[in-house]
């Protein structure tokens, strides 16, 4: 699997650990958690992201269906002796989802690899506590030349703002904020990928 190959590399890119903690600081500044509320990562890699919101949270599940990703941040959880982290290897799409619920679902990068957006939206929805949030981030609707090195990708060109606000409204959200606060560069191309976060409400 293409990320199980990458995982042990995926650290060392010090852009990941900056996009990580610039889109924590949103979320933790717009949902303001209470220390009492259990959160879920979404394709959470090593937990990049989920690091960097910690402390706010009292129990944080990470998912994800790259087992090489989940070996990594096993080590890193033993590493730095973490200890309200649950590192899950599985497919949200197709395992039995029995992992309990949740105040806030979070993810990174890993929706526009998901082809069906109506199956994991209504996923999330069910996974949520009523009023729980979720927060993407994830690439602006781009040409396609973001993946252009795998011919093979069949998910999303990044995201249109008023798409994907209405995916999330027929799947029982409302989008309660919407900001582009990262960007991508890629030197080879000589070409920058812009990134937004979307923090939504489950309303039913």
């Amino acid at each position: 699997m293409h990320f199980d190959t990458l995982a042990k590399d995926w650290d060392n890119d010090p852009t990941k650990t900056e996009r990580a903690k610039i889109f924590a600081n949103e979320i933790t500044h717009f949902i303001k958690p209470n220390k009492n509320w259990n959160a879920l990562e979404f394709g959470s890699g090593t937990g990049l992201l989920s690091y960097e919101l910690k402390d706010v949270f009292d129990e944080i599940t990470l998912v994800d269906n790259s087992e090489g990703m989940i070996d990594v941040l096993k080590e890193k959880i033993k590493k730095s002796d973490i200890t309200n982290f649950k590192p899950l290897h599985l497919d949200l799409l197709s395992d039995n989802l029995n992992i309990g619920t949740f105040n806030v679902i979070f993810t990174l990068m890993t929706l526009h690899h998901m082809p069906n957006l109506n199956k994991i939206l209504n996923i999330f929805n069910s996974l949520l506590k009523p009023n729980g949030y979720l927060c993407i981030a994830d690439l602006v609707k781009e040409d396609g030349s973001f993946h252009y090195e795998y011919p093979d990708f069949d998910g999303h060109n990044g995201f249109d703002k008023n798409e994907l606000s209405e995916f999330l409204t027929n799947n029982g959200f409302t989008v309660d904020y919407y900001n582009i606060c990262f960007e991508i560069k890629k030197e080879s191309e000589n070409k920058t990928y812009p990134l937004f976060l979307m923090i939504c409400k489950k309303v039913h």
